[in-house]
């Protein structure tokens, strides 16, 4: 005979966790606000706010005033939206847009892809990546304006010119370069492209060295080579900074006026007339000073084409450089 034993009885459930329990939300008043030192950070941060106000936001107010005004900065009158009009209406306004998008396009086709290529071209260096860096870098370190000068040099039309002299190695005959108005502007870009390849070309190290190495492990265990590890693993990698990197050269370029200044101040013909040459020539025509009120309008003009373009391209980027 067998003893059954009693069965046990089950254990009794835990109560649920009583919930913590909710905070009462301050109601803000100015008290709290001067209680809780609001007064003391208003006062820290005042300097700076009306330092920035002053050196930034203030300038943007006057330049929209001075646009609406016809001035040499000595007598002004207001004259509302005739500045617009008149250079709306001024042909040399239209060709200056068309040699800047003109500029702007052959600069994205050289200098955009060229720094980059450079980059992934220096990552997979093993030896010297520190020299190469350095060299590449150099150009920045010159000043812009010695650089354009000593290109100007280069580009002597003469049989003689150095970039003539090195043509005429392979058989090739001078070139007129910054005389004629067809090379005039390629001539600039590659100078151009040139002086500021060093600086994307530093980010874009820095960059690739936050791509995880097992990305390029596994795409070689599976057979790829060095230009299918860029396509597939680098540029998508690296999709957020070449966003930002091609909005910031399309407004730097939309800016450009060093080169063209100091090259051909416009010439030959008016083909390396850009945008900002053009708002020079309106403010600084004579020695008495030009049309400020015109000059400022296209500053003004240039600054909203400028915000709608950077708007249009991070709304339309947004969902590319996050998926």
């Amino acid at each position: 005979m067998t003893a059954t034993l009693p069965e046990r009885p089950a254990p009794a459930a835990a109560p649920p966790p009583t919930p913590p329990p909710a905070k009462r939300k301050t109601r803000r008043t100015p008290l709290t606000w001067y209680r809780g030192g609001g007064l003391a950070n208003l006062l820290f941060v005042l300097p700076m706010v009306f330092v920035f106000f002053f050196f930034s936001w203030s300038p943007i107010v006057q330049s929209v005033v001075m646009s609406l005004q016809k001035t040499n900065l000595l007598v002004s009158e207001w004259v509302g939206l005739d500045n617009y009009i008149a250079v709306l209406t001024d042909p040399q306004l239209g060709r200056a847009v068309v040699n800047t998008v003109y500029f702007a396009l052959l600069a994205l086709l050289l200098g955009f892809p060229l720094p980059l290529f450079v980059a992934v071209l220096m990552s997979e260096v093993r030896r010297g990546k520190g020299l190469y860096s350095a060299l590449a870098y150099l150009p920045v370190v010159i000043p812009p304006v010695v650089a354009v000068l000593l290109w100007k040099f280069f580009y002597s039309a003469d049989p003689s010119g150095v970039f003539n002299t090195v043509l005429s190695w392979f058989g090739i005959p001078p070139q007129p370069w910054i005389s004629s108005a067809v090379q005039a502007m390629p001539s600039l870009v590659l100078e151009a492209t040139w002086a500021a390849a060093g600086g994307s070309i530093i980010i874009y190290l820095a960059a690739l060295l936050s791509v995880p190495p097992e990305l390029y492990d596994a795409a070689e265990v599976d057979g790829a080579g060095i230009w299918r590890k860029v396509w597939h693993v680098t540029l998508p990698q690296l999709r957020g900074i070449l966003f930002i990197m091609l909005i910031l050269q399309v407004i730097a370029t939309a800016q450009v006026f060093l080169e063209p200044f100091l090259f051909t101040g416009g010439g030959p013909a008016g083909a390396t007339k850009t945008i900002l040459l053009y708002i020079y020539d309106k403010a600084f025509r004579n020695s008495l000073g030009g049309d400020y009120g015109e000059a400022t309008a296209v500053s003004v003009l240039l600054a909203i084409v400028l915000a709608i373009l950077s708007w249009l391209y991070f709304t339309l980027t947004n969902r590319w450089s996050t998926s």
